[in-house]
């Protein structure tokens, strides 16, 4: 072969390059684009970001409401994964989002606090069903008061990325007038049905962390609850980017061919006290990057 021709990778035809490129993740095409010219212009294909896309995407994008607005609004495949990256899709009548992991392309959903089943949701005295423009939802849950706390959702394991690991999130957030939350710990669950579950004990009160390390400071042990150990999850909620607050419910791993449903729950039933305030936009479902 003429010396002239080369014989480094960038001899290598464009597309074959984007076939290997495409058996890497979206993270790693991203920054072996800036290598050079002809890996960028090859990180650029439909071959590439198809790929990354999940092999359902077309179903899951049918599912919503503007879908042939999305599709024709997107010129390349890679502007698409994107858009769902960065975008949450309304599907299945509004009820739920859909959205990907920016660097992994696993799938993202929430499921709307009308997608899951609120013991008294529907009961005017309890709970009440609003509008909140921070939410991607229709509508959001609020609870007036109640002294039993039970919130269940679950979603077929076939909608979950395969041979992933994922975290379920409650994502709430509390109004000003908030009150018997941080009496009594939450039980909260995640697990196959028909299997065991993950069960453990959180606070949904987010101001209590901080009562707590005040009430220690001086030595006023006792004015409290017990408080679980808060370990490297916490035990208590955190502010999301979008301003509203999540608590970590469990983990999952979906194996591959795996078929069931995934449940996931909120208790609070043990105290008998009443408690209000609390604001339920739904509960999230994302892979743990690795």
């Amino acid at each position: 072969m003429d010396a002239s021709q080369g014989t480094g990778i960038s001899a290598l035809p464009e597309g074959c390059i984007s076939n290997v490129l495409s058996f890497t993740s979206p993270y790693d095409a991203c920054t072996l684009s800036v290598v050079s010219s002809l890996f960028n212009n090859a990180a650029e294909s439909d071959t590439v970001w198809e790929r990354f896309l999940p092999t359902d995407f077309q179903s899951i994008i049918s599912r919503s409401l503007d879908h042939q607005s999305l599709s024709a609004s997107s010129s390349s495949k890679k502007q698409l994964y994107f858009r769902l990256c960065q975008n949450p899709i309304l599907i299945d009548d509004g009820k739920k989002s859909f959205t990907l992991d920016k660097w992994t392309g696993k799938k993202c959903y929430m499921l709307s606090a009308r997608d899951l089943t609120i013991v008294w949701g529907d009961t005017s005295t309890y709970w009440r069903w609003v509008s909140d423009p921070d939410s991607r939802f229709k509508e959001v849950a609020e609870l007036i008061s109640v002294c039993w706390l039970e919130i269940c959702g679950k979603i077929n394991t076939q909608m979950l990325s395969p041979a992933a690991m994922y975290t379920a999130y409650l994502v709430f957030k509390l109004t000003k007038e908030a009150y018997g939350l941080q009496s009594h710990p939450a039980k909260v669950s995640v697990g196959l049905a028909g299997s065991e579950s993950f069960t453990r004990s959180v606070f949904l009160d987010v101001e209590r962390e901080q009562r707590r390390g005040s009430f220690n400071r001086r030595g006023n042990f006792g004015l409290l609850a017990s408080v679980p150990n808060a370990g490297s999850d916490g035990g208590y909620p955190k502010e999301r980017a979008d301003g509203w607050l999540e608590i970590k419910l469990g983990e999952f791993f979906n194996k591959e061919g795996k078929d069931g449903e995934l449940e996931m729950s909120v208790l609070e039933l043990k105290g008998g006290h009443w408690k209000g305030g609390l604001v339920v936009q739904g509960i999230e479902i994302r892979p743990i990057r690795e």
